[in-house]
């Protein structure tokens, strides 16, 4: 990979430089993944309100409706809003510089022109101080060029969570993106019930979601842009329940180090983004992290683990 392609494909994402930004895509797509939300039947873990990465940006995927479907897409590239029916109805909202109201308004509108009956409710999750979208005025920034550098970003990302998912044979999570919290997300999971979680500390997450979510035992790793203390984009790896040592377990690359306030394992974007080799950094961080998860978990490892899939070719058993 030449350096104009490697720069391409993991870009500079400071978060200080897109912020707004990323405030307003945050809400925006919380829109669009409670539109699922309403319209999906429940499937474990949140997996069925999840947005997906898509070669143009993020999306919901088929939503069932009452004889047909509708998809949803953000498009990075081109910066629009599609949202489709399979009867062959298409309706399109510009991205740009506007409130979440006046974004809020135009989702609702488009949907109701495609026959689409569904109301949301309209307090955002896992955000402080949150108000309606329908009186969020103060958030309308949008700039195309972080709006891109975001979806390279992901994709990116994606590409290798996708290779790490191949190398399991237990449950493990599609490679999604979680609108609450603004993150991109692939999780597997040992098989056995986890403890029953009995607070919920973020805020606009309630117990009954948290509790659903972590009713197994995982090991999770995703990308997060960043906020509060880690103000610079990051990969995450956590564990639930957080097996004895895993803290002080090294893993790699150099860079990687577990911070207590979250109690996960971070490793700055900007680690893997200059790294002579990006794909193999990042997937060192996910293995390593999975590796002390699972072996300090007692984790089945003969019957859950394998190697990772490979081009046009089955896997032998």
């Amino acid at each position: 990979m030449t350096q104009i392609a490697k720069d391409a494909a993991w870009p500079e994402l400071r978060l200080a430089a897109w912020q707004d930004t990323y405030a307003a895509l945050r809400l925006w797509t919380q829109i669009i993944g409670k539109v699922r939300f309403e319209l999906t039947p429940w499937l474990n873990h949140s997996w069925g309100v999840t947005l997906y990465v898509t070669v143009r940006g993020l999306g919901t995927g088929p939503i069932p409706l009452d004889g047909r479907d509708l998809s949803i897409d953000f498009d990075f590239l081109d910066h629009v809003l599609w949202l489709r029916t399979s009867d062959g109805h298409v309706r399109q909202i510009m991205l740009r510089p506007v409130s979440v109201a006046e974004f809020y308004g135009e989702v609702m509108e488009a949907l109701a022109a495609l026959g689409v009956a569904v109301r949301i409710d309209e307090m955002p999750n896992e955000i402080e101080n949150a108000v309606p979208f329908s009186q969020d005025r103060a958030n309308a920034a949008y700039d195309r060029d972080f709006a891109t550098r975001h979806f390279r970003v992901l994709a990116a990302s994606a590409r290798v969570f996708a290779l790490f998912r191949t190398g399991f044979l237990g449950k493990a999570s599609p490679v999604h993106f979680f609108w609450g919290s603004f993150d991109l997300a692939v999780t597997r999971f040992s098989g056995r019930p986890a403890p029953l979680l009995t607070t919920s500390a973020t805020p606009g997450l309630s117990l009954a979601v948290a509790r659903e979510a972590y009713s197994h035992e995982v090991s999770s790793a995703g990308f997060w842009p960043g906020g509060g203390p880690i103000d610079y984009p990051a990969y995450y790896s956590y564990a639930y329940p957080e097996p004895e040592g895993f803290a002080a377990a090294k893993v790699r690359p150099a860079a990687a180090f577990y911070f207590n306030d979250f109690g996960q394992f971070i490793l700055p974007y900007d680690a893997v983004r200059q790294a002579a080799d990006p794909q193999a950094a990042l997937m060192e961080f996910l293995q390593s992290t999975y590796d002390s998860a699972a072996d300090l978990g007692k984790w089945d490892r003969a019957a859950l683990d394998c190697a990772l899939g490979e081009k046009g070719k089955v896997r032998v058993v």
